[in-house]
Formats: C-alpha cells, sequence, structure tokens
C-alpha cells in the first residue's frame, strides 16, 4: 500500500511539474523584420510584475530583452491559465531565434523561428505556387472526364478540363459551393486566380528575383483558361464540376449545388456565385503579354461578355433572385478590373454604383448589412473581401468625392474589425466577428455552427488572411503610417496577429501550412494521387458549442476531421493576397 501511495505521489507530482511548465505561443515560421512581432505566454499561476522576457539567438545569446504586458484570461478558451504578450517589434534583425522566460529558476524556450525583411513572401510564396501546381485537375483520368462532361438535367456535354481541385478532400471544381446558402458563397476558383494575377502585378521584381514569377504566372494562366472553358455559349459560367465523391472519374457532372450534396440544374454563376472574381480575373490577366491556352483578347471578349450576360440575369441566377453584399463587392471588382483594362464608361458606372451600395451597407456601429434590411454581414472565407474590392476601387476612381466616401466606408470597417476583437481579453489578437445567431446579435471568435447552410462550418483560416488582407491594404489608404508595412502600429499587429496564428501562434500550437514549423495536420489523401500539399493551408480551429463559442481542433473526428485539417484553395489565396501585400512595400 505504502508503495501504491509512493508512486502516486511520484506520478502526481510528475503531472503537475509538467503542467505548470508555461507555453510560449510562437509564429513556427517567419517574421518580417518591419512588422509588428508578437509572441503568448500561458502560465498556471499569475506572474510578477514587469516579468521580462528574452529574444535569444542560436548560439543562446540573449539579443532582446523586455517586459511582458499586462495579465490577459480566455476563460472560454483556456481556463485557470493566465497569458501574456511578449512584444518584440523593435527587434529587427536577420536571423534564427527562440522567445525564452525564466520562472522558477528554469528557462523554458519557445519553437524556432526565423525574422527578416520580405522573408514571410520569400519562405510561403514559392510553397504556395507548387500547392497550387499540385492540385491542378490534370490527371489522366481527369482530364478524359473532364473533356466532356454531361451537365446536370440536360443530354449535352462541355468541355471544362484544367482548374484546380477544391481541396485535399474533395477533387471536385467550384467556382462557389453554397450559392443555395445565398448569404455565405464563398469565392474560390475566381478568387484563385485573381489572386494569382494580383501577386504578379504587386511584387514581379521580387517574384523575379526569386526565381517564381513564371511559375505564378502560369498557375494563373491554368486557372483562366479553365474559366474561359467554363464560359458556356450563353455567357454565363457554369458553377460546379462534382465528384460526387466518388473514385471513378466517369461520375463527375456539372451541376449546381444544396446541402448535403444534393444536386440540381441551378448550375448559372450569378456575381456572389463565383461571377464577378472570375471576370475581374479575365480582365486583369488579358492585360498581360503572356497567355495560355486562350489569347488575352479572348480573356477580356470572356469577361466582357459574361459581365454583359449578369446585368441581364444575375437576379435570376442568384438563388433567391435577391442581390446581396456579396453581389456587391465580387461585382465591384470586375467592374473596377473591366475599366482599368478597357476605359470604358460602362464599367465606371458599374463600379461606382456598386461602390455606392458597398457604402450604403456600412452601418453606424462599424458592420456591414448584407441584406436590404438588418441581417449582419460575416463570412467564414471572404470577410475582408469588401475592403479589397472598395481598395482596387480606389486604383482606379479619381473623383475626390467618391473616394472620400470609399474611404470613410474602409475606415468605418477597419475600426469596428479592430474594436470587436479587443473588446475582450485577446492577446493571440484573434479576428472576433458579430453575427446573427437565432435573431439576436452576437459577437464571438468563431462563426457559429449552426447556421443558414445546414452544415458548413470549418476552421477560418481563409477569413483570417482575408482580413490581414484587408487590414494592409485598406490601412495604407485610410492609417497610412511610417511604422510597419506603411501602417499604423495597431492596424499592423491585427493584420500580423492574423497570419501568426495560421502558422502556429494559436493554443494548439498548430501551424497549418502544410511543411512548415514544427506541428502540422496529418497527411489526408484524395483520388488520383491528389491530397495534402506543401504549402497548402488546413481549415483550422473552430468553435467548439453551436453558437460558435469555445474552442477545438481535433485530429481525428469519426471521418468529420476535415473541419480542422484539410487544405481548401481558397485558404491559400488569401494568404498569398496577404503576404504580396506586406512585401509590396518593400518591392
Amino acid at each position: 500500500m505504502k508503495l501504491f501511495l509512493l508512486l502516486l505521489v511520484l506520478i502526481l507530482s510528475t503531472f503537475f511539474k509538467v503542467d505548470a511548465q508555461p507555453i510560449i505561443y510562437v509564429n513556427q515560421v517567419a517574421y518580417d523584420a518591419m512588422a509588428v512581432k508578437t509572441a503568448v505566454i500561458s502560465t498556471n499561476k499569475p506572474l510578477q510584475d514587469n516579468t521580462n522576457f528574452f529574444l535569444t539567438n542560436t548560439f543562446g545569446k540573449t539579443v532582446f530583452e523586455a517586459a511582458l504586458g499586462k495579465e490577459q484570461q480566455i476563460n472560454e478558451w483556456l481556463p485557470d491559465k493566465y497569458l501574456y504578450v511578449a512584444d518584440f517589434s523593435k527587434f529587427k534583425s536577420q536571423g534564427n531565434y527562440r522567445i525564452s522566460l525564466k520562472v522558477n529558476g528554469k528557462i523554458i524556450f519557445s519553437l524556432p523561428f526565423k525574422i527578416g525583411k520580405e522573408l514571410l513572401a520569400k519562405l510561403t510564396i514559392p510553397a504556395i505556387a507548387h500547392y497550387y501546381h499540385k492540385q491542378r485537375a490534370n490527371t489522366p483520368q481527369e482530364l478524359a472526364a473532364d473533356s466532356h462532361l454531361p451537365i446536370n438535367g440536360s443530354n449535352k456535354t462541355v468541355d471544362m478540363r484544367g482548374g484546380w481541385c477544391d481541396a485535399s478532400g474533395d477533387v471536385s471544381k467550384y467556382f462557389s459551393h453554397l450559392a443555395y446558402a445565398n448569404f455565405m458563397s464563398p469565392q474560390q476558383t475566381g478568387l484563385v486566380t485573381w489572386s494569382l494575377a494580383s501577386t504578379v502585378d504587386k511584387i514581379p521584381q521580387l517574384l523575379q528575383k526569386w526565381g517564381i514569377k513564371d511559375s505564378i504566372e502560369e498557375e494563373a494562366l491554368w486557372g483562366a483558361d479553365y474559366m474561359m472553358r467554363s464560359l458556356s455559349d450563353s455567357n454565363f459560367f457554369y458553377m460546379v464540376v462534382f465528384s460526387y465523391f466518388n473514385n471513378n472519374p466517369q461520375a463527375r457532372k456539372v451541376v449546381g449545388l444544396e446541402a448535403n450534396s444534393v444536386t440540381t440544374s441551378d448550375y448559372q454563376c450569378a456575381f456572389r456565385e463565383g461571377a464577378g472574381m472570375a471576370i475581374a480575373a479575365l480582365a486583369r490577366i488579358s492585360r498581360w503579354k503572356k497567355h495560355g491556352d486562350f489569347t488575352t483578347q479572348q480573356y477580356l471578349k470572356g469577361a466582357e461578355l459574361a459581365f454583359k450576360n449578369l446585368l441581364v440575369n444575375n437576379l435570376k441566377y442568384d438563388d433567391n433572385h435577391q442581390e446581396n453584399i456579396i453581389d456587391d463587392y465580387c461585382a465591384l471588382v470586375a467592374a473596377s478590373e473591366l475599366w482599368i483594362a478597357t476605359g470604358k464608361n460602362i464599367y465606371k458606372s458599374e463600379a461606382r454604383k456598386r461602390a455606392r451600395n458597398l457604402n450604403a451597407r456600412m452601418n453606424t456601429a462599424g458592420y456591414f448589412i448584407a441584406d436590404n434590411r438588418t441581417r449582419i454581414y460575416w463570412h467564414a472565407s471572404d470577410a475582408g473581401l469588401p475592403i479589397v474590392a472598395l481598395a482596387r476601387y480606389l486604383d482606379v476612381e479619381r473623383d475626390k468625392t467618391l473616394r472620400k466616401k470609399a474611404l470613410l466606408t474602409i475606415k468605418s470597417a477597419l475600426d469596428y474589425n479592430l474594436r470587436i476583437t479587443h473588446d475582450v481579453d485577446n492577446p493571440f489578437g484573434y479576428a472576433r466577428q458579430t453575427f446573427d445567431f437565432h435573431g439576436k446579435i452576437k459577437e464571438g471568435f468563431f462563426i457559429p455552427h449552426d447556421n443558414i447552410s445546414g452544415w458548413w462550418w470549418q476552421g477560418e483560416d481563409a477569413r483570417l488572411a482575408s482580413l490581414a488582407t484587408a487590414a494592409i491594404i485598406g490601412g495604407r489608404l485610410v492609417y497610412p503610417a511610417k511604422e510597419s508595412w506603411g501602417i499604423r502600429k495597431s492596424v499592423a499587429e491585427y493584420a500580423s496577429q492574423q497570419l501568426s496564428w495560421i502558422l502556429g501562434c494559436n493554443p494548439y500550437q498548430m501551424c497549418f501550412m502544410y511543411g512548415f514549423g514544427e506541428n502540422n495536420v496529418p497527411y489526408m489523401h484524395s483520388n488520383y494521387g491528389h491530397g495534402s500539399e506543401h504549402g497548402g493551408i488546413s481549415n483550422g480551429i473552430t468553435g467548439k458549442q453551436s453558437d460558435g463559442s469555445g474552442i477545438e481542433f481535433k485530429l481525428k473526428d469519426k471521418g468529420n476531421e476535415w473541419r480542422w485539417t484539410e487544405q481548401w484553395i481558397p485558404h491559400a489565396a488569401w494568404f498569398l493576397q496577404a503576404v504580396a501585400a506586406i512585401a509590396e512595400e518593400h518591392s
């Protein structure tokens, strides 16, 4: 009995000794030298005031020291834990480092990371290019099946070769896969193509220096060629090539989708259902001297014909036959790109109309209204796109009065994003949001599981990267500064923390970019040899309860682990835009 009690004491003492160790959460990949750079420290007991943390190099030498920030708590996530921010923004020297902390005479180290100018972009953009190249639907099975795809409800077939498999667990191809949900439609193929094209336009010299400009261009052209093949004889885009999660390529079909993989013949894309971003991408790429299987003139003609068709038929294609904020911001990007590409008054007029619509949707509280009444705009993957759309519009708009109105909308949106994020203790800086839940306005970290899609809730890494992009691009317009990234520190910190969360500075210490950092999600297999790829980004962390409260991340969940672990093409697209925007400041 005494021996048993002794063993029990040893086990419990060991457990509590391990449990008492502080944890240091860091971006496990790289911090931009000019960025706001923060880590988070978690302890079981409060630390003494003015406790210092240390930045050490690979030789163990302390190169920077500063006091931790004030004590914070997030009992919803880490009950009974005390959290502190370690801000080492002032340190800018390139190298490999760790954060360290001395507690009760013992030194605790973080996982390693790098610091360097343009380093985040230099490390991750080539990997993202690799990821999209591997996501191409270009195996013999896919090419053979997609060259003569049956159309749901028709005897007709179409050639829709190309494009990218949507996710590491889904080899279907989508312009948007939640059209039926109306207010949740994500941008998929068009967004990826536009993001690649935007990156080429923003930092061509850096891409050339790193030897990846051709790769990014070729990937954008691959997307443009697919969208041209997806453009019907009636000038609408076919929305979905659906695999039915069947390993037989002959099961693939052009469809519209409802919940639980129910297929329909509503396969025509509205602005919000992927067409707006497809038009924008084609128009943008039409200005290049380089082209793929189609000529630059064909890209532009395709974009113009699709836009003209939607001016007549958009309400018809929208599932509820009413436009909402997603139509506005997607149409705004499309019209702005066509205005830039052609200089035509029709596109100037349409861009201004959509910008006015977005301005009018800005609530006095600072968030957008999604419908024509009171529905709050929140989005699981494209939350930053309204700001990004207005910023692209301002690249061509010269009217001072109209610019002022658009800038005020951007400022209101950014102010609100920062305010709601810091209304509660939030040392990780995770972007909080406002949403409707069962008829009540709620604020929280994560989207509700119980929403109008009927099934779709997942990690929000695309949303975080879209908001980081919006903060950087929008911040340069309304909060320019000589500080990091050319924007006010508070805005830069908000952007930096979203990217750091994706790269490992989160409560699970999980780096969601595959092949980077110390901890990655397991490999996910898919049909035709596709699956998880180096440079791909997984869905990430979710809330735990139906209202989005709590926190959860599961590597195994009886087949539902995809909600956390699956790579999805919009995540990398938005991350690419964010790091390109960062690098643009130095290009």
